[in-house]
């Protein structure tokens, strides 16, 4: 999957109800591991998941104030890092979405 189709699906896949999935983190990661669940079910290796949880977490710091404590701690961590310690990151949450299923 090239950049340009995942940074198109990121956009697309931003749900009416994001401010319920946002308000708790329980249920952020809940949505998240839906989402990595369906992509391994596409045949998506994990690293194109990372690169998906990528763009989202780009999209999430630029465009969204987070709402509790650890979207916070997530935001800071974001932007205090580089590109490739934000790559390693999406890794993690990747990780931690498999986790939840």
């Amino acid at each position: 999957m090239n950049e340009n189709k995942i940074e198109s699906e990121v956009q697309q896949s931003i749900p009416e109800e994001k401010e319920e999935i946002l308000q708790n983190f329980e249920q952020f990661k809940d949505y998240l591991g839906d989402k990595v669940a369906k992509g391994e079910k596409l045949g998506m290796s994990e690293e194109t998941l990372a690169k998906y949880a990528e763009k989202v977490g780009d999209y999430l710091a630029a465009k969204e104030d987070p709402r509790n404590r650890e979207e916070k701690l997530l935001q800071e961590l974001w932007q205090l890092g580089d590109q490739e310690q934000r790559h390693h990151l999406a890794h993690m949450l990747v990780r931690l979405a498999q986790s939840t299923n």
